[in-house]
């Protein structure tokens, strides 16, 4: 997935401008940036969300020469307030929540199929929201209600997932297992782009962007050392980067 002199804009403000952004196939790419630095605007630009100017294109393919069901089959989208339990219906199930994600692949007004079925058991399983599928979305906790959040994003099956801040609300024991999560998808050639507010689970991305006041500050390889100068100046030497075992982890300067 690349842009190339990306504009984004909300409303007549251009949000972000001129990014020429290289997403490598396959690998974990982390955005990340101070509050403010246009993160999330640019993951809705990725999904066809927000207003633009410049190219994204998929395989080489223009962003826009895809239908609806295409992009929705092709990439799959986890928005930052999406475990808001207003947004959801009272009636609605975890169950039924995650069945959601597979509406790009039913037919019109078609019931869903076994390998529909079978998708939302295995996403629910992996991410550990399988013992209450049954109950109402809105009568779980902030931490529950994303991971079934995820388990529908896994159930579209798509080849893109894009993420904001998946890690919402989940305890300790869950943001490990998102990693787990993230290796299998790797495994599986799944290309994952995700905005992070944890340096240290940025950091364990294959690649990371950098963005500044609407610009792309830098982008690289995380285990770059030039990649770990730009992080510590991007937050204006306010942190410090130490390596522990294998794993790089961000702390207060």
């Amino acid at each position: 997935m690349k842009m190339h002199q990306l504009s984004v804009y909300r409303g007549p403000c251009a949000i972000l401008s001129d990014l020429n952004i290289d997403i490598p196939r396959g690998k974990w790419t982390s955005i990340i940036g101070p509050n403010g630095a246009g993160k999330s605007s640019l993951l809705q630009a990725m999904a066809g969300l927000l207003r633009r100017d410049g190219l994204i294109t998929i395989d080489e393919v223009n962003l826009s020469e895809f239908s609806s069901r295409e992009l929705a089959k092709k990439m799959a989208w986890l928005d930052q307030g999406s475990s808001n339990s207003e947004e959801f219906d009272d009636s609605l199930s975890a169950y039924d929540t995650v069945m959601l994600g597979r509406i790009p692949h039913q037919g019109w007004l078609h019931l869903p199929s076994d390998a529909d079925h079978l998708s939302v058991e295995s996403a629910m399983q992996q991410t550990d929201a399988w013992h209450f599928r049954h109950r109402p979305l809105q009568q779980l906790s902030g931490g529950e209600r994303q991971r079934v959040l995820l388990a529908r994003l896994l159930a579209v099956d798509s080849d893109i997932l894009l993420m904001d801040e998946p890690l919402a609300n989940l305890d300790p024991p869950h943001q490990a297992d998102f990693l787990k999560w993230q290796g299998n998808l790797l495994s599986q050639g799944k290309t994952l782009v995700t905005v992070l507010h944890e340096i240290h689970f940025a950091l364990r991305a294959d690649h990371l962007v950098m963005l500044s006041e609407g610009k792309v500050h830098f982008q690289g390889s995380s285990q770059d050392p030039r990649t770990h100068q730009a992080l510590v100046e991007l937050f204006d030497g306010r942190i410090r980067l130490e390596q522990l075992g294998h794993d790089w982890v961000a702390l207060p300067n």
